[in-house]
């Protein structure tokens, strides 16, 4: 299994304790939480059901029935009796349930996994309480019970199982956020896998389709990264062609709803406030929006921040491969060899550079290990000036304000070769410090900072950046 060592971990803590446990484990579409549950218990499992997807189905219409039948055969699988009826309603499937589970206890460990339990929640089904009362009345009077329950629709799991003030308040004994991979950690899939693909490569796929395994797996050994974005994304015929969809389908209520509001988000670069959606999406402030964008924040598909010298918050698309689906799959879908044709054109490779910031942004950590201020406080954003009469403007890529009275001034450049720095560049980069210094008034360090991959091209000029953190750092 590649990466998962702290998950790995919880999990090992979870089965070694002496009593009860109630394990949450959550995350988006396609990151993993399955593989990463089965391995871990080479599934083997006293009971394991997985809930019947919304999206097969189709519509609402008798999914209750159909989640309690397949419940029900997924207990006659491991051993319910044969004269047990299907049940009726939930409170007779769990009790049904603890009746399997007690004929089998031995008084050993008994793992219980159920997958995708939010989808189990169907309109007026009564299955949360039910599955309070099956926590709360059984699996917590019985030490050796370890119940795994895992879920993509992460809005659900916060609201009812992490965050909510019902029955499982305080039951849940540990909750476990499958991310995507890191740069390294794609590195080691590719190589696993038997690809043989640099780090530029790596970062050309991971600024498509973010690092999500399952869609990482879907890459052909023969075909280049440019050939598999196209094969994967642009082509009708692909198993991701409607994987956006299906995104927010498995995950919302209203998915339509949110694909409009994460739409409007990546309109801007830089992202937009509260005020700024309302306005472009025509959508009251209301509590059914405040509701949406608070799903889409706990599903890490947007994410809030405050620019430097900013007051008010922002927000941005935090998922990589719904910022690429929006900015050039929607708009081009169906043009099979799209992305070959536009390789390398300047739009392109401005679009690119913006989503190489992303990475960065994502991989913070790896940048202040590079810096060698990993135990350090700070906070890190963006930086735009407008520019006036007498001022140009001014944007920075990052700015890290730090604990011990440091700033540094990050340049992010992505460059198929060593990044060479022009003396107007030189200019604008000096500029650039002599504003940041008045504007803390002289009472902090200014420290300039170029991350790109390749690195930087020695010249008259190249002694302007201080630090240089390269493709490198970044997968470290």
């Amino acid at each position: 299994m590649i990466g998962r060592q702290l998950e790995k971990e919880m999990l090992q803590r979870a089965l070694d304790r002496k009593t009860a446990q109630i394990v949450v484990v959550y995350g988006r579409r396609r990151v993993g939480k399955t593989f990463l549950v089965n391995e871990f218990f080479n599934n083997s499992y006293a009971f394991k059901h997985t809930a019947v997807s919304p999206l097969e189905k189709g519509s609402t219409s008798g999914m209750m029935r159909l989640q309690l039948a397949e419940f029900y055969y997924s207990m006659k699988t491991y051993g319910l009796k044969s004269d047990a009826q299907c049940p009726e309603n939930w409170v007779e499937a769990f009790h049904l349930l603890q009746e399997l589970l007690d004929s089998k206890s031995d008084g050993s460990n008994q793992v219980i996994f159920i997958d995708e339990l939010p989808w189990m929640d169907t309109p007026r089904s009564g299955f949360v309480s039910a599955f309070e009362h099956f926590c709360n009345d059984w699996c917590s009077a019985r030490r050796h019970v370890k119940l795994i329950v895992c879920g993509s629709a992460t809005s659900w799991i916060c609201d009812e199982m992490l965050e909510g003030k019902g029955g499982l308040y305080n039951r849940v004994t540990s909750s476990i956020h499958v991310g995507p991979f890191t740069l390294r950690e794609c590195e080691e899939f590719f190589r696993e896998e038997g690809f043989r693909m640099d780090k530029y490569d790596i970062v050309q796929a991971y600024i498509a389709f973010g690092g999500i395994p399952y869609y990482l797996s879907q890459f052909r050994e023969d075909l280049s990264v440019v050939q598999n974005i196209d094969k994967l994304l642009f082509d009708r015929d692909s198993i991701l062609y409607d994987e956006f969809d299906k995104l927010f389908s498995s995950q919302f209520a209203n998915p339509d709803c949110l694909k409009s509001i994460v739409a409007c988000i990546g309109s801007r670069r830089c992202g937009l406030t509260r005020e700024e959606i309302i306005t472009k999406t025509e959508k009251l402030s209301g509590g059914t929006f405040s509701k949406s964008m608070k799903a889409l924040e706990k599903s890490r598909l947007i994410s809030s921040y405050k620019p430097f010298g900013e007051k008010k918050l922002k927000y941005r698309i935090s998922d990589p491969f719904c910022s690429f689906y929006l900015h050039y799959v929607k708009p081009n879908i169906n043009q099979k060899h799209f992305w070959q044709m536009h390789y390398n054109s300047p739009a392109m490779n401005s679009w690119l550079g913006y989503a190489f910031e992303e990475i960065v942004f994502y991989h913070i950590e790896q940048v202040k290990s590079a810096l060698g201020i990993s135990g350090v406080c700070s906070n890190e954003s963006a930086w735009s000036v407008d520019g006036t009469d007498t001022q140009e403007g001014m944007q920075i890529d990052l700015l890290i304000e730090r604990a011990d009275r440091v700033v540094n001034i990050c340049e992010i450049k992505f460059c198929n070769d060593e990044y060479a720095v022009t003396s107007a560049y030189a200019r604008k980069l000096q500029s650039r410090m002599d504003y940041t210094s008045t504007f803390f008034k002289n009472r902090r360090s200014v420290s300039t900072v170029l991350i790109t991959t390749y690195g930087l091209k020695r010249n008259e000029y190249s002694s302007r950046f201080q630090k240089v953190i390269t493709l490198e750092d970044l997968f470290r």
